[in-house]
């Protein structure tokens, strides 16, 4: 019987997608629930599966092309055990059997952005092993595999290695066009709309992390045995910022026309990168969460968004947005908003530098901290105060047990 692939529905919002990527050719045999293509929207990477057991007769739409919901991408004919290929029969019936797997056989399912790589390289998954969760692949594991193999040790965006050993003086001048993704191009046009449409003001502050990280390293082996995740930087951050949004409550609104749209729950977006761009993974209630349970929760969306495999839902609603460029070494920058959010935190780069403290000049890891606010709504004062309240949390940590 004939199966008709068809695009999903997409989520709400999304017009369209981009079939970035087809797994399977036209005569290949597939499993049920084996993934046959990646179809990319603005935000998210979705996986088409296929719905039984069969072999692809015909695909009908090629990599590139936009599709819309409900439209036909291949047709499957169905059956337990798959065909071969009608080209297969005129070739000669002994091969040279394949080389065996140089690792222990990994999982079949990757993210879009292994599969990309592996196929760069001309791997199959079955030769890497999976360190992620549930044996998944990382892109780790495959460029750890490529360092490993002789024949193979060569890095995405690396130079053709030369023919010998010869060197050559010059070089040939080149430029490359490559298409913006749909999410590069999404956040390219929500970067624009944001700095004309809103007051974006920034506020500077430094905070003094001796406490917190003292507090870190004394209970973080203790931490991670008791609750299995561990304790970071952020989840520091992200409840000191909420205690500061309670007692600041413009900062947690939004703009609705000519409304101030107060939230009396606390969403907070952290900012990920991954290699489709930069993504804003939203955690619920993060009030009602204990450290351990926003670093779990930290853990698993940002994971997931790095994999290409976070759904629409963990993407939009947020209240207030976290982005944290320290971890790339920046020193000090503004962050743009996160529309419809009024206000976003940035982290920077914990640096070991002279202050005065009681008199005397000690050597201390401070991080300047900046806030950018929208000023339609925002007061000048409101946003100082609100860097101060987190200041002050992190330097006395105390304050955050305690909510005082």
């Amino acid at each position: 019987m004939s199966i008709e692939i068809k695009v999903p529905p997409l989520p709400e919002s999304v017009s369209d997608a981009t079939l970035v990527a087809w797994h399977k050719n036209a005569g290949e045999s597939v499993s049920r629930d084996e993934n046959l293509v990646d179809l990319e929207t603005d935000k998210v990477v979705l996986e088409v599966p296929a719905p039984s057991s069969g072999v692809i007769a015909k695909i009908v739409v090629e990599n590139g092309a936009t599709v819309e919901a409900g439209d036909i991408l291949a047709i499957l004919e169905e059956g337990e055990v798959a065909a071969a290929p009608a080209e297969a029969a005129t070739e000669a019936p002994a091969q040279k059997p394949a080389p065996a797997p140089v690792e222990a056989k990994g999982p079949a399912k990757t993210s879009p952005a292994v599969r990309r790589l592996l196929d760069e390289h001309d791997l199959d998954a079955t030769m890497v092993m999976g360190s992620g969760k549930d044996g998944r692949i990382t892109k780790g594991d495959v460029m750890s595999f490529l360092k490993a193999d002789d024949s193979s040790n060569v890095t995405p965006g690396d130079p053709a290695p030369a023919a010998s050993e010869t060197v050559v003086s010059g070089f040939e001048r080149s430029e490359k066009r490559v298409p913006m993704t749909r999410l590069r191009a999404r956040i390219a046009e929500r970067l624009v709309v944001a700095q004309a449409t809103a007051a974006m003001l920034t506020t500077f502050n430094e905070v003094d992390l001796t406490k917190v990280m003292a507090l870190r390293s004394r209970y973080k082996e203790s931490f991670e045995k008791k609750h299995g995740v561990r304790l970071g930087f952020m989840s520091f951050f992200a409840k000191a910022s909420v205690e500061a949004l309670k007692r600041f409550p413009v900062i947690n609104a939004s703009v609705e026309g000519t409304d101030i749209l107060y939230h009396n729950y606390y969403d907070i977006g952290i900012a990920v990168s991954s290699d489709r761009g930069l993504m804003v993974p939203v955690l619920r209630d993060v009030d009602q969460m204990s450290f351990a349970e926003f670093e779990g929760a930290l853990g698993d969306i940002a994971g997931r968004a790095q994999a290409g495999t976070i759904g629409m839902e963990d993407l939009t609603g947020g209240t207030f947005t976290i982005t944290n460029g320290g971890i790339f070494g920046s020193m000090m920058s503004t962050p743009i908003l996160n529309q419809p959010q009024s206000a976003i935190l940035g982290m920077h780069t914990i640096q070991k530098r002279p202050m005065v403290v009681d008199g005397d000049i000690v050597a201390r890891p401070m991080m300047y901290l900046a806030l950018t606010y929208d000023h339609r709504i925002i007061d000048g004062s409101e946003a100082v105060r609100f860097l101060v309240s987190i200041k002050e949390q992190l330097e006395d940590p105390a304050r955050l047990m305690l909510q005082v």
